[in-house]
C-alpha cells in the first residue's frame, strides 16, 4: 500500500541501469503487500456499497420527523438538498433516497447487502493477514514505526504537496524536501494509521455483528450504538485516504506506480540507497 520517492537500505539490488551508472535497481515491496494493495481495492468498494445499504435500514444519525417530507435521516436530507439545488436533478423521483441510489446498493436491499457485507469482511480480514505477512517477510514493517522527527519532516512535505500546483502554474522549481527512509513523514502516519483503522473496523463489525456474544467488546467501544457510529466513521477514514493516496502517486511520478506494480524502483542513487535510516 506503499508509494515513496526514495528507498530504503533493506533489500537494494546490486545491480545498475546500464545508461546512469551510479543509479540502482532497488526492490521496494514485497509480493505479497502488492497483492493485499491491489484486492483491498474491490474487497473496500463492496464494503462501503453495501455499507451504506445496511445504514439505510437503521440510520445512525436522525432528528425528528420533517413535517414536510416526513424525513428523519440525515442522508436522506442531503439527498433532498442535492436534487433541490444540482442542476438537472429537480426532477428526480425520489430526492431523499438519492445518496443511496449512487453510492450504494440501493434503498431496500438490506439482505443482499448483508451478504456482500460479511462476504467482503471476511475477505478484508483474510487480505489483511496476507498484507501483514508480506510486510513481516519482506521487512515493509519497519519502514512504518514513527520517528522522532516526523512532525517536521510532516510540515516540510505538506509544505511540498501544497506548493506543487503553484509552481507548475508558474513554471517555478520545487525540489522535493530530501530523505532518507523509505517512506517520507506523511505517507508513513497514512500507512500506520490505515492499518490501525483496519483493525479497529474488524473489532466494531463484530460487536455490531454479535452485540450478545461480544458485549464486552461492544462495551470498549461504549455499547451498541456506540459502535456503529465507530464503525461508520472508520469507513470515512479509509475514503479520505483513498484520494490523497490516488492524487500524491501522480505527483510523484510514475516510479512510485511502478513501484507498487513490480515492486522494484529506478529512481535511487547509491548514496541514497546506503543511507542509514533513523
Amino acid at each position: 500500500m506503499g508509494c515513496s520517492t526514495t528507498p530504503r537500505k533493506e533489500g537494494i539490488s546490486t545491480s545498475r541501469l546500464p545508461e546512469k551508472p551510479d543509479v540502482l535497481v532497488a526492490k521496494r515491496h514485497h509480493l505479497l503487500v502488492r497483492w493485499s494493495h491491489w484486492l483491498n481495492v474491490p474487497i473496500l468498494l463492496g464494503l462501503i456499497l453495501s455499507g451504506i445499504s445496511i445504514y439505510w435500514a437503521s440510520p445512525i444519525y436522525q432528528h425528528k420527523s420533517d413535517p414536510l417530507t416526513g424525513n428523519f435521516d440525515v442522508a436522506a436530507d442531503i439527498g433532498i438538498w442535492i436534487c433541490g439545488h444540482v442542476p438537472g436533478l429537480r426532477h428526480y423521483s425520489s430526492p431523499p433516497d438519492w445518496v443511496y441510489n449512487h453510492l450504494s446498493l440501493g434503498p431496500g436491499m438490506l439482505a443482499p447487502a448483508l451478504r456482500l457485507h460479511w462476504l467482503c469482511a471476511y475477505a478484508f480480514m483474510l487480505n489483511g493477514a496476507v498484507y501483514v505477512v508480506g510486510l513481516i517477510s519482506g521487512g515493509g514493517w519497519r519502514g512504518l514505526l514513527p520517528r522522532r522527527t516526523d512532525l517536521l519532516d510532516a510540515f516540510r512535505m505538506l509544505r511540498y504537496y501544497l506548493g506543487i500546483p503553484f509552481a507548475k502554474l508558474t513554471r517555478r522549481q520545487w525540489p522535493h524536501p530530501s530523505f532518507n527512509t523509505k517512506y517520507n513523514a506523511l505517507q508513513r502516519a497514512a500507512y500506520f494509521s490505515v492499518p490501525l483503522a483496519g483493525c479497529l473496523s474488524v473489532a466494531t463489525g463484530w460487536a455490531i455483528h454479535k452485540p450478545m456474544q461480544f458485549h464486552s467488546l461492544a462495551a470498549i467501544f461504549g455499547g451498541l450504538d456506540s459502535a456503529r457510529v465507530w464503525h461508520f466513521w472508520l469507513m470515512w477514514i479509509f475514503v479520505l485516504f483513498a484520494v490523497p493516496h490516488v492524487i500524491l502517486v501522480f505527483a510523484d511520478g510514475w516510479d512510485t506506480f511502478r513501484g507498487i506494480i513490480t515492486g522494484w524502483s529506478a529512481r535511487v542513487t547509491r548514496s541514497e540507497a546506503t543511507g542509514n535510516e533513523r
